[in-house]
């Protein structure tokens, strides 16, 4: 019989279209049927995908064919996060609007997108830059005014000078921005803000609701929300009528005290040092830091003496007080009591100022020693008077209780999570909708009015916001007294429009509001949510938030839009260098039949360097067009799926994509070439089967069971590997006795039907191949029958002296007595004994064997 080679590009243009032409993967809300809605992160639309978006939608995709094989109404949608810095900076430096080029590069993605076959309802798409999507949020932002949610205020900001913009602590990484890679600034700008701090205890305790996000993004969240039992102390300043309120978490150390420290922005940091040399000069030092913690906290420590002192509580000691550069306005009250024994950053302060450093904590073991770093654990108080004795805890109590009997202290609550600021002075932007009046003040857009849209004709010319610029734009009327007014300029960050799109896959083309309350909460929260582990803080804790403030303004009775969270490793390769030194492309490399690499087509060797992560921007990735081009797209999921656990980094080699690619044209030659033994769909069960089928039975059972439970738990590379094995029972079957072909065909359908997540295209076509006129993807998942998953027999080890001389099969119940006649009967343990005297036979039920001879 003649096969016919398999046509890759050819089956699988056809599959998509046919799962297209019946809306295979559109849906609608259904009481009858429970929902699951499964969401890949959506991406930025930056012109092509990259082997991360593969892995990512490769990933989600499996768990929606899953699950709606499952008999689940699934929601699988797809989007794009369409505003932001990177489509602005693209269009001044390519000359082109950015709505120009997101909107053409969100048509090249999705035709990517379309060749892998992923399960997406396109019905649902939606884009962030479009007015019709970002009114809504507009709407949200009026809806936080009014709840007291948004405000604005004058605030220190992180600047990017590169960028032209305010960053968020969040975006700031080494104290440069996360896009620009240069060192950020600080300014003071009014600025608009929403008020995330007012849901930091919500935010944090409910993280223990999440059991299906990974420990490791809950403890990322609950770090990055700090929440801190302290005290707050408010102290005179000697020679002055005003006194310092300070914050600290470690009220036990006040004995070890030796200075007190200012924000370089505090209120009374002017007040104090207004006119003295050095002072500015120290200020604008302080603005290149930026004001994030993490930038904060790395650079060198600096200070500038006030020249004034604070009597100490206790000791009566005068401690001199500092502007320093390290102290955060936005965390406690801008004012600490440094301890430089119990503090590092203290420490490091006191050594630069040669200030006194005093131990007042030991540790369990006495082994702290402060010559070097600062002790920063708990222990017994020392050099304390009163507290002398007491263990840290009993400490802070009896300070915060001393100083309220003063009336100088008390104990407080504080949190590290500082308020969201939203402002950004950039165009490619939802603008913020409020105008500037001089009558009336600020004045919210009305709603009948919205969207505020961006104008299109927009110069780019300049650094500064191409908006403040624009000619008439920002001209508008008041809508409260009918008088000139202004635009307000900034746009929102772009995280905001990511903040909610899960909601509005939901009711994608409601015009009249974000989402109708009943949809959102049929679909809501997300079951599974799926993306990199790199917006731990930024968007999921975002998310968390607006999902709150949302409720709060009456959209919806949810508190988490994902109740599942799965976060995928990286994508990365080899680096490889010829003989010459010079860098390869992995494309350029493969494995020879040792298993070494060389270079494709000389087969010369090639030198292996350390795995580094694929990015386009450093042109070291690999284009996943010129995969699906070569390989196919279900090559591509294979692999992608196959080669790691999902959670770990991935490291791609063209003999992993290779070995893919093999397996799928196996898969289709081995099934052509044995259609003939299958038996005919809808076959009576026979009532006996031969061993043989009966022990393929068993392995097809047993790979549904297993392979159900892997998906389930995003085992996905060992669910791979099952099927690989069932793949091999098929191939290597070959029907024989009655009851053959219908264990054949069982096991073929149950490879088909377990494989079809993985590789959609390929197990449509053999579905079609072995007779059935439905389609696989609405066909009911496999169950398996639990009886033949009952093991009657057992292989087992027999050692002789301990060393593992055979294996025997024996029925699982049988007695000690006829396992001892199997074993001594094997040959190799007679031959190993040599006529010698069983001394002791040992024998555990279900694990070991033992002869001792001598």
């Amino acid at each position: 019989m003649s096969i016919e080679r398999y046509n890759i590009k050819e089956t699988e243009a056809k599959w998509q279209k046919v799962w297209d032409d019946n809306r295979c993967f559109n849906v609608t809300e259904d009481k009858s049927k429970e929902a699951y809605y499964v969401l890949a992160m959506l991406p930025y639309p930056s012109g092509r995908l990259h082997m991360g978006h593969v892995r990512n939608y490769a990933l989600s995709d499996v768990v929606a064919r899953f699950r709606k094989s499952q008999g689940y109404n699934v929601l699988n949608p797809m989007g794009w996060d369409a505003l932001g810095l990177p489509a602005e900076n693209a269009a001044i430096k390519g000359n082109r609007h950015p709505s120009d080029w997101t909107y053409d590069n969100i048509g090249e993605m999705k035709h990517q997108m379309l060749q892998m076959g992923l399960a997406f309802d396109w019905d649902r798409e939606v884009a962030t830059c479009h007015p019709e999507y970002y009114k809504h949020e507009q709407k949200m932002f009026l809806d936080f005014m009014k709840q007291g949610i948004a405000y604005r205020k004058e605030s220190v900001v992180n600047w990017d000078p590169v960028e032209n913009t305010v960053l968020a602590n969040e975006q700031v990484v080494d104290g440069k921005g996360w896009r620009s890679g240069v060192a950020v600034e600080r300014r003071k700008l009014n600025q608009w803000f929403l008020k995330i701090t007012d849901y930091a205890e919500e935010l944090l305790s409910e993280l223990k609701n999440l059991p299906r996000w990974p420990d490791k993004v809950r403890t990322m969240q609950e770090n990055w929300i700090g929440k801190s039992q302290g005290m707050y102390g408010d102290f005179k300043i000697n020679d002055t009528d005003h006194s310092l309120k300070i914050y600290t978490t470690r009220p036990d150390t006040i004995f070890g005290a030796s200075f007190f420290a200012l924000a370089p922005e505090h209120p009374l940091t002017k007040e104090l040092c207004e006119g003295k040399d050095g002072f500015e000069a120290f200020l604008k030092e302080c603005e290149g830091l930026g004001t994030s913690e993490e930038a904060i906290a790395q650079a060198e420590k600096a200070g500038f003496d006030t020249g004034y002192t604070i009597t100490h509580p206790f000791t009566g000691e005068k401690l001199p007080i500092y502007i320093a550069n390290f102290i955060l306005m936005d965390y406690g009250t801008g004012a600490i009591f440094g301890v430089p024994a119990h503090d590092q950053r203290d420490f490091d302060f006191a050594k630069k100022y040669d200030l006194k450093i005093t131990q007042v904590v030991s540790s369990p073991d006495d082994a702290a020693s402060i010559e070097k770093e600062a002790y920063m654990g708990s222990g017994n108080m020392i050099n304390s008077e009163f507290l002398n004795g007491m263990d840290s805890a009993e400490a802070k109590s009896a300070v915060i209780a001393k100083l309220e009997e003063m009336n100088i202290g008390q104990g407080a609550t504080v949190f590290r999570l500082r308020d969201w600021g939203v402002s950004r002075q950039r165009y490619w932007g939802c603008p913020v909708p409020v105008i500037h009046c001089d009558s009336c003040g600020l004045v919210p857009v009305p709603e009948d009015q919205l969207p505020v849209e961006l104008p299109y004709d927009i110069d780019f010319n300049e650094p500064t916001n191409p908006l403040l610029r624009h000619p008439t734009w920002k001209d508008t009327t008041c809508p409260t007294c009918n008088g000139k007014a202004t635009r307000e300029t900034d746009t929102f960050d772009t995280f905001f429009e990511s903040s909610w799109y899960f909601a509005r896959y939901c009711d994608p083309r409601n015009s009249a509001a974000a989402f109708d309350k009943d949809k959102a909460e049929y679909w809501c929260g997300v079951d599974q949510y799926i993306g990199g582990v790199e917006h731990a803080v930024l968007h999921l804790l975002y998310a968390r938030f607006f999902t709150k403030a949302l409720r709060d303004c009456g959209y919806w009775n949810i508190s988490e839009p994902f109740e599942g969270l799965f976060t995928q490793g990286m994508v990365t390769h080899a680096t490889f260098k010829d003989e010459n030194n010079e860098f390869l492309f992995p494309t350029q490399v493969t494995k020879n039949e040792k298993g070494d690499y060389v270079e494709i087509g000389s087969g010369k060797p090639v030198k292996v360097g350390p795995s580094i992560k694929m990015s386009k921007s450093k042109n070291n990735g690999i284009d996943p067009q010129d995969i699906i081009d070569t390989y196919g797209a279900d090559a591509a999921r294979l692999f992608i799926l196959s080669d790691s656990p999902p959670e770990r980094d991935l490291e791609w080699t063209e003999s992993g994509i290779d070995g893919a690619w093999k397996f799928i044209n196996k898969l289709h030659r081995v099934i052509s070439e044995n259609m003939e033994h299958l038996c005919a769909i809808g076959a009576e069960k026979p009532s006996e089967f031969s061993d043989k089928a009966s022990e393929l039975r068993r392995t097809s059972h047993a790979a549904v069971k297993g392979v159900t439970e892997d998906i389930q738990n995003f085992h996905m590379n060992k669910a791979v590997a099952r099927l690989r094995e069932l793949s091999n029972a098929v191939f290597a079957f070959k029907p024989a006795a009655a009851g053959d072909q219908y264990a054949l065909r069982e096991a073929t359908e149950h490879l088909i039907q377990l494989i079809n997540p993985m590789i959609p295209h390929l197990t449509e076509e053999i579905w079609t191949m072995i007779g059935h006129k439905t389609l696989l993807a609405d066909q009911s998942w496999p169950k398996a029958d639990e009886s033949l998953l009952v093991q009657d027999t057992i292989t087992m080890a027999v050692q002789v002296n301990g060393k593992v001389r055979a294996t025997i099969t024996l029925p699982v119940d049988a007695p000690e007595d006829k396992v001892k006649e199997l074993a001594l009967a094997e040959p190799n343990v007679i031959k190993m004994l040599d006529g010698k005297t069983v001394r002791k036979f040992i024998y555990v039920p279900g694990r070991i064997v033992n002869v001792v001879g001598g």
